[in-house]
């Protein structure tokens, strides 16, 4: 099968490493700062099991599972283009359409791609991410959805299982995490999840405040993944992890939570506690510092406004 040479298929452990650039996600859109700034990475599609891919670049990472008369993405790139560039990809692999998408969160550069995805396509994702998607369109501006391309089928419970074009899937939901709305894609029968931007290849979880993540949530939603009877983890960005490193972010987190609550319970400041934790002052527009992205509050600055929210 002929690929062009940005382009690499083969088995996870053939592959050399990709590093993907994380996309800067906004409140409400979730759009990338540096889109339409910086050429978008090429896509790089790598074999996961029998008829299951995940593609890197462009945006976060996508799954590609192809069924018995059509194809199932998880995740559907940042724009139009990168869209497009997801599909030429796809049909490289399989003539069968893309009949489902599902959304792993309402972020920008997870969802904006499905402008280019075909009009009759199902799109499925969580509750709470429906309702990002919706304020972000009401919003307006480069961070917007698109209209047309809505989600048609909403799962409102923990967990709920799927089956699509003859291929058992599960959708998990423990607790607003790097969202209010994220959802993790189990695949049983191949051992493989898709995690979306609870993983994410960083030291420190990312976290929405202003999308109703939680620090206390994302471990919840962390430990039942590494939970899971699996052995390959697609995170949202970065590349496929084992169920011990999924499990050591955890444990990173967990300790570093309970550490800064003890700092929090001393009354210490925001700026003694990065001190204590030898993290470096905050960038200039505030984010940044201790583990988060630009456009991110910290993983230190999440948890520290968790825990002194009340006392005002």
């Amino acid at each position: 099968m002929t690929r062009h040479r940005s382009v690499r298929v083969g088995s996870v452990g053939s592959v050399g490493s990709v590093v993907a650039a994380l996309a800067v996600a906004v409140a409400g859109g979730g759009q990338a700062r540096a889109q339409g700034q910086q050429q978008p990475q090429a896509l790089v599609v790598q074999q996961l099991a029998p008829n299951v891919y995940w593609a890197s670049g462009g945006g976060g990472n996508s799954g590609i599972i192809i069924g018995d008369s059509g194809v199932i993405v998880i995740d559907a790139k940042t724009t139009p283009a990168s869209g497009k560039a997801l599909l030429d990809e796809i049909a490289k692999l399989t003539p069968k359409p893309v009949t489902h998408v599902i959304i792993t969160h309402s972020d920008g550069d997870h969802v904006n791609g499905l402008a280019s995805f075909p009009a009759d396509v199902k799109v499925i994702a969580h509750a709470g991410a429906k309702k990002e998607m919706e304020a972000a369109l009401a919003a307006g501006g480069r961070g917007a959805p698109p209209a047309d391309h809505m989600p048609s089928q909403v799962i409102d419970r923990d967990s709920e299982r799927l089956m699509l074009d003859g291929v058992p899937i599960v959708v998990r939901h423990w607790a607003p995490a790097h969202t209010s709305g994220d959802l993790v894609v189990q695949l049983p029968q191949q051992r493989i999840v898709f995690t979306g931007d609870i993983i994410t290849n960083r030291p420190d979880p990312l976290i929405h405040l202003q999308k109703n993540g939680s620090s206390a949530g994302w471990i919840t939603t962390a430990q039942g993944i590494a939970g899971l009877d699996a052995d390959k983890f697609v995170p949202g960005h970065g590349d496929v992890e084992t169920k011990a490193q999924v499990q050591a972010q955890v444990t990173s987190a967990t300790d570093k939570r309970a550490r800064i609550a003890e700092l929090v319970k001393q009354g210490k400041s925001l700026d003694d506690v990065r001190a204590a934790l030898g993290e470096p002052a905050p960038a200039p527009n505030g984010r940044g510092a201790g583990g988060g992205g630009g456009g991110f509050a910290s993983f230190t600055e999440v948890v520290y406004q968790e825990l002194t929210a009340g006392r005002r």
